[in-house]
């Protein structure tokens, strides 16, 4: 897809965001007494000017400074539904709702179970079909919440995931995965990192072919996504809706974005697909910022695990935050409907 004159994508910026805002920062549980409860955090633009807490850090990631439980900004604010990838958490994509909230998004993650830092149930992992699902039902919580009534833009929803959030939000999307077409290409490709986890994600379950489309979805962003080649060709080439998909310039093992990445870029049609690769970036360049001593104190806890804190050619993880930003931020301004006046 051509990209727009600069000129015109920053007249459609201005039309999309609403005056820039603070962050204010709410967490509720969606259907607590239910098989699956949803932990759901939700950051908003805000007018309040009061103090500020920085939340979604710890020892070794930073956070965002938000103002919690603030009251929202008035006015109509497209929503961005984010999901975090294998293990991951909501804290993973903070950083980028804190890009995004300023520009007038109101925007929302949910913790997946089974396959969140906080809970690793390998019954609901096998589940998978549910993590779609999650970000519909997250979507639901937050139209029938009081406090944003009248608040959300319901036309202008976009989803964005990171990993196997980017597999969530391609599915939320409408592609349609094959388990017997996934088990043929692990055939090929058995040392794919995907093929490793094929049994506790329950990769060969019928049910993962249902279809998990949510027709209120206008726009979807994948950050280095995986299980891409278990989708089927004709479900990705009927997909209607606008894709950016960012592929890991670096394969740190297992997870190749000219196959994952790559390979969805090819099957969606060509007319409404941006697909890009930026320089330096890793498979946990998309996640949060580490801080100092990070990596060898993860590194300790559990060895290996310091990768996570490793980007390309010596790049600053800041800065290829800014470029991600910058792109996703652009993408959305082009590709989202107009904002429609209030009713």
């Amino acid at each position: 897809m051509t990209l727009i004159p600069a000129l015109a994508a920053a007249l459609l910026l201005g039309a999309t965001a609403l005056q820039a805002a603070e962050i204010g920062l709410r967490q509720i549980t969606i259907d607590p007494d239910s098989s699956r409860p949803l932990d759901l955090t939700i950051w908003y633009p805000t007018d309040d000017s009061g103090p500020l807490e920085t939340l979604g850090g710890n020892a070794a990631f930073y956070g965002v400074q938000v103002h919690p439980d603030a009251q929202p900004q008035a006015g109509r604010h497209p929503v961005i539904l984010l999901s975090h990838g294998y293990g991951g958490n909501w804290r993973n994509l903070n950083w980028l709702a804190g890009r995004l909230v300023p520009e007038g998004y109101v925007v929302a993650a949910p913790d997946h179970p089974g396959t969140t830092t906080f809970d690793r149930s390998p019954e609901q992992a096998s589940r998978l079909w549910e993590r779609p699902r999650d970000l519909s039902r997250s979507l639901d919580a937050m139209l029938a919440t009081p406090e944003f009534d009248g608040l959300l833009d319901p036309a202008r929803v976009t989803a964005i995931g990171h990993s196997l959030g980017g597999w969530t939000v391609a599915a939320l999307a409408g592609a349609r995965f094959d388990p017997v077409l996934f088990a043929q290409d692990c055939d090929t490709n058995p040392t794919l990192r995907t093929c490793e986890l094929s049994e506790e994600l329950g990769l060969g379950d019928s049910r993962l072919g249902q279809d998990l489309h949510d027709p209120r979805l206008a726009v979807f962003v994948t950050l280095d996504l995986g299980l891409a080649r278990g989708f089927s060709a004709d479900s990705l080439a009927q997909v209607d809706i606008p894709a950016l998909v960012l592929g890991a310039d670096i394969d740190i093992g297992g997870l190749p974005a000219v196959l994952e990445s790559g390979w969805l870029a090819a099957h969606l049609p060509a007319r409404s697909t941006q697909e890009e690769t930026i320089p330096g970036t890793m498979h946990f360049s998309f996640i949060q910022r580490c801080k100092p001593g990070a990596e060898a104190l993860l590194d300790a806890e559990t060895p290996g695990d310091g990768i996570i804190c490793r980007d390309g050619y010596d790049r600053d993880r800041s800065a290829l935050h800014d470029e991600i930003a910058r792109r996703i931020s652009g993408f959305l301004s082009q590709s989202l409907p107009p904002r429609q006046a209030p009713d």
